[in-house]
């Protein structure tokens, strides 16, 4: 199965993909939004498409206490359009400390400042898809199953 995974931002959404064997998961892009919600799901909707991906996986921000804020809420309502337009199932995946583990692993490759700043959403949806990913594998879940 393949996966994109969402970093979803205000300004930015970061996009990663996995291979089909769900082996690994690697940056695409950075969308960044252009103010419409339907012209941004429109886009997003299109790179699935493209990608040929059989879900979305979206990170969603939680508090420290596990509970959902605004953003989620704002996270869950963009993700639940995306998915209806791309009619893909989508699954909403914890991405507690994605940013900061995307910060660490690239000042450990030695990107520059301005290019980690260019692709910390990227690297932050790789995170969330990487978490995801290794759930599957280690809880032995289906190969077809999405949960």
């Amino acid at each position: 199965m393949r996966f994109l995974a969402l970093d979803i931002g205000d300004v930015r959404i970061g996009v990663a993909v996995s291979d089909e064997l769900e082996l690994g998961a690697y940056p695409l892009l950075t969308y960044v939004r252009q103010g419409s919600l339907k012209k941004d799901v429109a886009s997003l909707s299109l790179t699935a498409a493209e990608q040929e991906v059989d879900a979305i996986v979206v990170g969603l921000p939680t508090s420290l206490d596990g509970s959902e804020g605004p953003q989620a809420k704002k996270t869950r309502g963009f993700a639940e359009a995306l998915a209806s337009s791309a009619k893909l199932p989508l699954i909403m995946w914890d991405e507690s400390m994605s940013s900061v583990d995307a910060e660490e692993r690239m000042l450990t490759l030695d990107f520059s400042r301005a290019k980690r700043k260019t692709l910390r959403d990227q690297w932050a949806a790789v995170i969330i898809l990487e978490t995801f990913l290794e759930h599957r594998k280690n809880t032995n879940v289906r190969r077809d199953s999405f949960k």
